[in-house]
């Protein structure tokens, strides 16, 4: 059965169609007969009871250059349409969070992708803080004494923003670094936002690995292997993909967080996995679809529609 299916979304003119997750979803929904429709998300309104967007009919193709072309501008009411997919990139500020209320008031009648609820609830780094024999060492925290202490028993730590995302403003403190008051300086300047810092795994060297999770199902795994000279290993900041196979301790962690993810509607998730250990669980934007379709030659996004065509047969 066709869907009409709404896409909240950062501006698609310069995304990259070989490598964005959110384009090739629209691709795919397209191929299966969807309808699709574009907005951004200062778009999203509440206005007197209704839930509305202003954007346009989309119409993707794989044509580096021309790859959409929009309708006429217009406005919809999202309560008349079957999906909702909340895709635009963290940060996970007040803004971000304004857009997941927003859109909780269609859902489930509107089947908003993933869940705006457990978005809200279950943002990358905090949620591990639910599994933590599964993760290494780590500590959120503001006041500096407790990061010196946290730093002083474990040596070598990475430190982060805790809403940041895209591999921004992490840092590798290791024993022998005398940066960590200057940089709480400086974080302190930027917001009133605690920071997360963990235990350094060593194994990062060999790649950091993103596996995709649909509907609680482990479906295949990339690894990113940082950059000579780099600890991060995102691509957004030169990480390299590589094929790679799924491993039993990989396994032993879906399992784990597979059935909380299917509860509460996280159907297209991403988890990163150092060595033996989940560092985060993506639920707001994640990536890693196109590779993993070329390293795997299985339909990923056609595995998200299907979870999606299930939930509204």
């Amino acid at each position: 059965m066709p869907l009409k299916v709404a896409i909240q979304m950062d501006p698609i003119a310069p995304i990259d169609i070989d490598a964005d997750s959110t384009f090739r979803i629209a691709e795919e929904a397209q191929a299966r007969g969807h309808e699709l429709f574009y907005y951004t998300p200062d778009k999203l309104s509440y206005r007197e009871g209704r839930i509305m967007a202003r954007g346009w009919p989309l119409t993707v193709r794989r044509e580096k250059g021309n790859h959409f072309t929009l309708g006429d501008e217009q406005d919809i009411d999202l309560a008349d349409w079957d999906v909702v997919w909340l895709r635009q990139d963290p940060p996970f500020d007040m803004g971000y969070i304004t857009t997941t209320h927003l859109l909780d008031m269609i859902h489930p009648e509107t089947l908003v992708v993933n869940d705006p609820f457990w978005v809200r609830n279950y943002p990358e780094k905090l949620l591990v803080l639910a599994f933590p024999d599964l993760t290494p060492p780590t500590m959120i925290a503001r006041d500096l004494e407790t990061i010196k202490e946290f730093k002083h028993k474990h040596g070598d730590i990475i430190l982060k923003p805790l809403y940041g995302n895209g591999g921004a403003g992490v840092f590798r403190l290791d024993v022998n670094d005398r940066n960590l008051t200057s940089l709480h300086e400086l974080f302190m300047g930027i917001n009133r936002e605690p920071l997360i810092a963990q235990k350094f795994l060593p194994d990062v060297s060999n790649g950091d690995k993103r596996i995709i999770l649909v509907d609680g199902e482990a479906v295949g795994a990339i690894n990113r292997v940082p950059a000579k000279g780099e600890t991060r290993s995102n691509m957004h900041v030169g990480g390299r993909p590589e094929k790679i196979g799924l491993t039993a301790r990989d396994r032993e962690i879906c399992d784990a967080i597979g059935p909380l993810l299917r509860e509460k509607g996280q159907v297209f998730v991403g988890i990163d996995v150092i060595g033996d250990y989940l560092t985060e669980i993506n639920v707001t934007s994640p990536t890693g679809i196109q590779e993993l379709e070329r390293f795997d030659g299985t339909n990923i996004a056609g595995k998200i529609w299907q979870a999606i065509e299930r939930r509204k047969a």
